[in-house]
């Protein structure tokens, strides 16, 4: 049953866009199915409880489920609004793989009728739309579809990516600017009329190929410019200068930002966005190919750093503080954290701890091996060196005191009091990618 005259809405994947989403669009008063492939998570969901870490969400949800707003289920059924939120990996040549795109289209083709809207939110590479849209076409030939169709189309279809930080996602769903690509001005304009329930931030229209490109193109810019600030960190290493003081610098002329490097790049979007472009055009993006090789290098390289320092301290206890792809987050996607922590591990065995704060068991690459999960006290009473992989708000908060006397390896600049250590240097690398 409709509320309010508002429409009925299916959202297929519930992830870490696809829950926030159907939480905060049955918050706006719609009611809303979610659909997962598991049904753990739907167990999860219709407890009224969250299976992944995001500030208020686990509040947001467990409200709109016991309103009778949201429920989950493995099963898509009718609806009004049909917004796919599913992942887009990409396989060992980085070609995007769009399986779970497709398949959640396979799945929602037997529901639709007309007046529908199909909105896909995953990113996804140029012409993903049009595809989807083809795919349900053949699926259902009783149905006109838009850009296929001579006259007035049954049903719309529009791309509208999300563009928002984990740890800030409820707030930056509703808030941030949408750009939304509908395949014809009237699909973008059906879309328009449901973000406009739920998104207080200034909702643009425009085609759907524009808008795919404009997600691919937001990442590989971040990618572009990490990268720089990655390749600048390696360069100070070789000169033996500190790259946050040159940073520093550096940023106090008014056109120059350069952003904080790090030990790689992260995530599900920046991580693996640009290479969707690459392979759609290979010959003509060696700027995005070549900021993805450096971002890439720059984990072997805090790897070998890394390594170094443990080899020149034999004996020496060793704890990883962090493991997430960015601060305050339980999310490992792409993490750089992630590799280093057990490429070291593998190394190095029973001298190496982890320190993750936002998790309560190690991944499953640590089966079977030495390596324990402590809490950062344990770290700090138990370790002689410490390596930055993450910058948590908790590793932040720990004084000069408590590191005293410690072999630190910041690869965050979270700690720009410590002491600098003299450690052997890591081998020169070749960039990768």
């Amino acid at each position: 049953m409709k509320l309010d005259n508002k429409p009925e809405v299916c959202v297929v994947g519930l992830g870490y866009i696809g829950l926030p989403t159907a939480a905060i669009v049955a918050r706006a008063g719609c009611r809303v199915r979610g659909v997962d492939v598991s049904p753990q998570v739907v167990d999860t969901i219709n407890q009224g409880k969250i299976h992944i870490e995001e500030v208020d969400l686990d509040g947001l949800v467990h409200g709109v489920v016991a309103r009778g707003l949201l429920t989950a289920s493995t099963a898509v059924e009718p609806a009004d609004v049909f917004v796919i939120a599913v992942p887009t990996p990409f396989d060992h040549d980085h070609a995007p793989d769009l399986s779970y795109v497709l398949e959640a289209g396979r799945a929602v083709a037997p529901v639709l009728k007309a007046g529908d809207t199909v909105i896909l939110e995953s990113t996804s590479p140029v012409g993903t739309t049009e595809q989807l849209r083809d795919l349900m076409a053949e699926l259902r030939p009783d149905l006109k579809f838009p850009g296929l169709a001579a006259d007035t189309p049954d049903v719309s279809f529009a791309y509208c990516p999300e563009r928002v930080l984990p740890g800030r996602i409820l707030e930056e769903l509703a808030n941030n600017d949408r750009s939304i690509g509908g395949i014809t001005p009237r699909c973008a304009r059906k879309a328009l009329a449901f973000y406009k329930l739920f998104v207080r931030g200034t909702c643009v229209t425009t085609d759907a190929r524009s808008a795919e490109m404009t997600k691919l193109v937001e990442n590989a810019y971040r990618d572009v410019n990490i990268a720089f600030a990655n390749e600048l960190s390696i360069v100070a290493d070789r000169m033996g200068l500190d790259v946050w003081e040159v940073i520093r610098l550096a940023n106090r002329h008014p056109r120059v930002n350069i952003l904080s490097p790090g030990p790689g790049v992260g995530g599900h979007c920046i991580a693996v966005d640009p290479w969707f472009i690459v392979h759609s055009a290979p010959e003509d993006t060696p700027l995005i190919r070549t900021a993805r090789g450096v971002n890439d290098t720059k984990i072997h390289h805090v790897i070998a750093k890394a390594d170094a320092l443990i080899a020149a301290h034999p004996g020496a206890r060793v704890a990883c503080l962090g493991l997430a792809f960015k601060a305050n987050i339980d999310d490992f996607r792409e993490s750089p954290a992630r590799l280093v922590a057990s490429t070291l591990a593998r190394r190095h065995a029973e001298r190496i701890a982890i320190v993750e704060p936002f998790v309560d068991a190690l991944p499953l690459e640590y089966k079977g091996t030495p390596v324990e999960l402590i809490d950062i006290d344990t770290a700090l009473e138990t370790c002689e060196i410490l390596i930055v992989l993450v910058d948590h708000d908790l590793f932040r908060s720990i004084p000069l005191s408590e590191r005293a006397g410690k072999i630190v390896y910041d690869t965050r600049g979270i700690w720009p009091d410590q002491p600098a250590v003299q450690a052997a240097t890591a081998p020169r690398l070749k960039a990768v990618g």
